[in-house]
């Protein structure tokens, strides 16, 4: 992959990169048409697939995460997809037992919260992958979806401090015409709790639909309370975190106004959801 990052190089070709962990749906796709769009007809897009096991904590999912190689291959190979970059664990975390893996990179600030915050050793592994994608493939541009804000504005931090030289791309959240945010994650939601899924987007409308009717700010500590009631009535939801934030730098806010940030995290059964917007 880098010997052909070189070469693409060395040709004047731009490189658009998608990172993924695979099982892609329609928001991956679309990820690959913004990166597509900005690189341009005569560029090169490449989509990364692996199950980065350093950002999975030790009773998360990563053993039974959905994998489909040859799916994934085909609807990349569908969507024009330049290279599909798979590598294994034996080259992403060379496993001597003499000279042992050792080199991680940690963003200190914006990862303290939120996701940083329930899943602590998580953006540790999260921008060691992203950097060592970007020392492989590089890439003009990088495009990563909004449904995980925190991460997109950590790599963007990331990418500003170590002077990597590429533009980082947030692409927009891709829903269910019902308002569920895509994730590889839906497969697990079987019958009764697929409905009961749809309390994270309710819960995004219902803080929405608070804010237009008041006149006020509203206060974050009493929307958070009603929200952990609302989302706890649906038998096997149980809530993680709510916060509300400054899109920028993730600091949290006491009162909540237009142009607030959202997100939560929500255990439905044993499936944990996230999402975010906009206020």
């Amino acid at each position: 992959m880098q010997h052909l990052a070189r070469r693409w190089q060395r040709a004047g070709l731009r490189v658009g990169l998608v990172p993924t962990m695979g099982s892609l749906h329609a928001g991956h796709l679309s990820l690959v048409r913004r990166a597509r769009q900005s690189v341009g007809k005569q560029a090169k897009v490449v989509v990364s697939l692996y199950v980065n096991p350093t950002q999975f904590g030790p009773k998360e999912d990563f053993a039974r995460y959905p994998r489909n190689f040859a799916r994934d291959a085909g609807l990349c190979r569908a969507a024009g997809v330049d290279v599909l970059f798979a590598p294994g664990d034996d080259q992403m975390y060379p496993a001597d037992p003499r000279v042992p893996f050792s080199t991680y990179i940690a963003e200190e600030d914006l990862s303290r919260g939120l996701e940083g915050k329930s899943r602590p050793t998580h953006f540790r592994g999260v921008t060691t992958i992203v950097a060592k994608l970007f020392h492989l493939v590089q890439p003009t541009v990088a495009v990563f979806g909004a449904k995980d804000w925190q991460q997109a504005a950590i790599v963007k931090r990331m990418t500003r401090d170590l002077n990597f030289g590429l533009k980082i791309i947030t692409a927009p959240i891709v829903r269910e015409p019902d308002g569920l945010a895509l994730s590889s994650r839906n497969q697990y939601l079987k019958g009764e709790l697929r409905t009961q899924a749809l309390v994270l987007w309710r819960s995004i409308q219902r803080v929405r639909a608070a804010l237009r009717r008041s006149a006020r700010p509203l206060l974050a500590t009493r929307m958070k309370a009603g929200l952990k009631e609302f989302i706890e009535r649906q038998p096997d939801a149980r809530l993680d975190y709510v916060e509300f934030f400054e899109p920028e730098n993730l600091a949290p806010v006491a009162k909540i106004t237009p142009g607030t940030h959202m997100a939560l995290a929500v255990f439905i059964g044993r499936t944990r959801l996230i999402d975010n917007s906009a206020l």
